[in-house]
């Protein structure tokens, strides 16, 4: 009267271990490349001068629209919350090196230590993903 329900032979939802996937070394690449874009949008956005400087405001857009589809793309392999972290920090340190690197800000040795503590962190969180 009823049909025979066969027993299930895999699990409802499908397995995924990220860290064996083919694409994992992919996004993890696109990572940091978004993340570099980071700071190519936020160091145009300060010469844009509030998006008022043509050539500016055109490399902030771009950048922005690179940067955060790069983000998008990895964290369909990466958890969200260390590959934002990642970005966030790779962004930070690449903006913070570049301002120092062209005399737009002084560099110092807390600046520096805390440079340090920042990649630290990055690296830990790929450790630990």
């Amino acid at each position: 009267m009823w049909p025979r329900l066969r027993p299930r032979t895999s699990p409802p939802y499908p397995v995924r271990d990220k860290t064996v996937e083919t694409g994992i070394v992919m996004s993890w690449i696109v990572l940091v490349i978004s993340g570099l874009f980071e700071a190519v949008w936020a160091t145009a956005l300060g010469r844009s001068e509030g998006l008022h400087r043509l050539s500016p405001t055109i490399v902030f857009f771009i950048a922005l629209v690179v940067s955060m589809g790069g983000l998008a793309y990895a964290m369909r392999d990466l958890p969200t919350g260390t590959a934002y972290a990642i970005w966030v920090g790779i962004g930070a340190t690449a903006t913070v090196i570049y301002a120092m690197a062209t005399g737009t800000e002084a560099a110092s040795l807390a600046k520096i230590v805390c440079i340090v503590a920042i990649v630290g962190g990055v690296i830990g969180l790929k450790l630990a993903a």
